[in-house]
């Protein structure tokens, strides 16, 4: 089913209208009637939140999982998340690990390829390491190198977080950010609590909830004011701020969402372009955070003068430049005269991080949408490679 398919059949079972069901989302019955007749694509996360609230429903419900079956890495991407799963119920710190503790220096050279996975946006690579490493580092924290060993649990349960998001399961995501939240509370290290609570924000944004994203990253903001001379502070401290623009701009906060991101920029300004603690924080970071905020609050042209005078390349990770490229594409899409241009930026997301891209049902909908407006060889070919008819 599409996403539209979704909502309508979701509807229907409450047996309301469509007037009335887009009077409790907040939007018009108009929009509503197009999205479920995939005249408007549904790509929007803002819009599609609304949506979900009024038919008391995740966006995740609505969006579904949709993998092209001839993409062998995004079908294993997909497989892995049972194992990341399990591993993220296993590993509770108030309960011994059945297994012998490896060095930390071992766990800290995993933790290191687990990374280059995630930033190379290869879940499929990084589902395969990510359980064994959750677990072992949970085995070491209860060991004589505890301190080291909590760490890197909380890392790899940050990344654990955000590959399962990426691949459209908000529901482990928001486990993965709680293990990394409790690693980083019995290391009482002030940074990595922030560094959870931004995993916990995005979980909670990538369910649609966007008052809890909010309140758990300007909380965490007000937590780490003190603390802004340990290492990875600035960055943190930045990358919340971000957080808390674009779940401003969902909740219909115009004003805070912009203030947001100026503070963003502000800080950007200082610590330039950070790669400290994988969070690629700086201004360019900045700019593609804009993009999709800008794209979703329903200013794409102000998303792509944003994205005109952003260079992507400056963020040497796929995990980065993916989202600039398929953000403008969608920004694109919805400015007519554009399709072509819409189409090339796609293309050049998926020869960037293929399996991000094949796994994005929001990216999914803006290519079937430009392929019911313009055509062309080479978005059949793109449609083809992510199952969209």
């Amino acid at each position: 089913m599409t996403v539209g398919e979704r909502i309508k059949a979701r509807r229907l079972l409450r047996g309301w209208s469509v007037r009335y069901a887009a009077s409790r989302a907040g939007i018009s019955h108009a929009t509503w009637s197009r999205i479920e007749r995939g005249q408007q694509a549904a790509d929007n996360r803002f819009v599609l939140a609304d949506i979900a609230a009024a038919l008391e429903c995740s966006s995740a419900e609505l969006v579904g999982v949709s993998v092209p079956a001839a993409d062998r890495e995004a079908v294993a991407a997909q497989v892995a998340v049972h194992g990341i799963r399990q591993a993220l119920v296993d590993i509770d710190l108030r309960e011994r690990a059945d297994r012998p503790a490896p060095p930390v220096a071992e766990l800290s050279r995993t933790l290191e390829l687990v990374d280059a996975l995630r930033r190379a946006c290869d879940y499929a690579g990084a589902g395969r390491v990510l359980p064994d490493l959750l677990r072992a580092a949970h085995a070491a924290a209860a060991g004589p190198e505890r301190p080291a060993a909590l760490r890197i649990l909380c890392e790899a349960a940050f990344h654990a977080s955000g590959v399962v998001r990426n691949l459209g399961h908000p529901a482990e995501a928001w486990l993965g950010a709680e293990r990394s939240r409790e690693a980083a509370e019995a290391a009482d290290d002030p940074v990595l609590l922030g560094f959870a609570a931004y995993a916990r924000a995005c979980a909670a944004s990538a369910c649609g909830s966007y008052q809890r994203c909010l309140t758990l990253a300007s909380a965490a903001i007000d937590d780490l004011r003190p603390h802004l001379s340990g290492r990875g502070a600035l960055e943190t401290l930045g990358i919340l701020h971000l957080v808390c623009a674009d779940a401003g701009r969902g909740l219909k906060r115009l004003d805070d969402s912009r203030g947001w991101s100026t503070e963003a920029a502000a800080l950007a300004g200082r610590t330039g372009e950070s790669d400290e603690m994988g969070l690629f924080f700086g201004p360019t970071n900045v700019n593609i955070w804009r993009v999709a905020i800008e794209v979703d609050g329903g200013e794409p042209g102000r998303a792509l003068d944003i994205a005109g005078g952003t260079n992507p390349a400056v963020i040497d990770a796929a995990c980065r430049q993916v989202f600039y490229y398929a953000d403008a594409a969608r920004a694109l899409a919805r400015i007519k005269g554009k399709e072509r241009e819409a189409v090339r930026y796609l293309l050049t997301a998926e020869r960037i991080a293929p399996q991000h891209l094949h796994a994005s049902r929001h990216v999914q909908e803006t290519t079937r949408v430009l392929l019911e407006r313009s055509g062309g060889t080479q978005l059949r070919g793109l449609c083809e490679r992510m199952g969209v008819a």
